[in-house]
Order: C-alpha cells, then structure tokens, then sequence
C-alpha cells in the first residue's frame, strides 16, 4: 500500500484496488482527492473538512462515499455521507477500515468538545485530533505534533504507548519550516529513528 501525505492531516492510501483519503481540509492539497473511492474525516473542523471541496468531488463522482462522525451530518447531510462510530468497520476496495475512539481532544474547558473517530487502515492508525489509544495492534503510528490541544510531551507519551514502529508526523501545519526541524529533532531523541517526516506531496510504501 503506498501512502502519501497531501499537507496538515492529510493522507491518501492507495493500493491495486482503489484509493482513499483521510481528512482534506483547507490546510491540505486538494489534489489528494483526485480519482479517489471513498473519503474519511475525523471530525468537522476546517483543517479537516474541507466541505466546499467535498461538494465538488461528489458532483465529479456522485458514486463516492463520505464518513465520519455523526455530527458531520449537519455539514456533509446533503452529500453521500454515511455517519460512523467507535467499533464500526467499513470495507471499501478491498480495505477494512476499523473505527477508534469518540471525542475530540480537549482544547479549553470553556469550549465544547466535539466528536472525533479515529481510523486503522490495515494496522496504520490515523487518531484525528485526539490521542485515542486502539485495541487493535498498529504497525505504523500517523501523530499529531502541533496543535492548540496538544503539547510535545502528550505527542511523546501517546508515540510510546500505542508503541508502533513506525511514526509518521501529521497536523503540522502550524509549524514554520524551523518550527518542523526542532520538533523531529526533540521527538527523534526521545522516540529514535523509527519516527520519521513524511514531506508534503512525498509517496512511501507502507
């Protein structure tokens, strides 16, 4: 399976069969949904769904299916949106993709948490915004490191304990290009050489 990264938490899987993508959003290249077969968002903020490109997709391919957590309905129920939860498993192109966890991280007390699901993907574990610990074994770890949620030692502790080896850095696009090299620097020694950047636009075999 190879596996691109399209910018922020953007990914794309693609195999023999067909192609899928997790979380385009208007910090990501909308070529990621080129051609694609089905698409997966991990929760409704902008940085990951990205609903006016959605729109166009559907009209392009009206056979394309849409996930993500129920309250995506109130943005996406007017496009094939099919609503998913902790536990369900969706087959698409001969892919299972296995739903984990159900609520965004905290970012403030003051404001509400939403929903957020997870994805595994043939043992490659995207969380969302959270850090959502599956029951299922992982053999490659997409984390979060830069967010108003999060802070570097959460992103080192959750590398440690879903204890996959291999990491690959998402939601960075808040990070300058200097801000990237001092974080893969600190999580590298604390973590080691399975952790490794996968630059935007940049295909590796998973």
């Amino acid at each position: 399976m190879r596996l691109t990264k399209y910018g922020h938490s953007c990914v794309r899987f693609d195999t023999e069969q067909s192609s899928l993508v997790i979380d385009p959003g208007v910090l990501s290249d909308p070529s990621a949904l080129d051609g694609v077969d089905a698409v997966f968002i991990t929760n409704r903020h902008a940085q990951h769904c990205n609903d006016p490109e959605l729109r166009k997709l559907t009209e392009d391919r009206p056979q394309i299916r849409i996930y993500g957590p129920e309250s995506l309905s109130e943005v996406l129920g007017h496009l094939p949106f099919t609503p998913v939860s902790a536990g369900d498993v969706i087959r698409t192109g001969g892919l299972a993709v296995e739903v984990v966890g159900r609520h965004h991280a905290i970012i403030h007390p003051e404001l509400p948490v939403a929903a957020n699901v997870g994805y595994v993907i043939d043992g490659i574990f995207h969380p969302g915004d959270a850090l959502t610990v599956p029951d299922l074994p992982v053999r490659a770890l997409l984390v979060p490191v830069a967010a108003p949620w999060l802070k570097l030692s959460e992103t080192v502790e959750f590398i440690r304990e879903v204890d996959a080896p291999a990491v690959y850095p998402i939601h960075d696009a808040i990070l300058t290009k200097d801000g990237q090299v001092i974080v893969d620097a600190l999580i590298t020694e604390l973590i080691g050489d399975r952790y490794q950047r996968i630059p935007n636009g940049t295909t590796v075999t998973v």
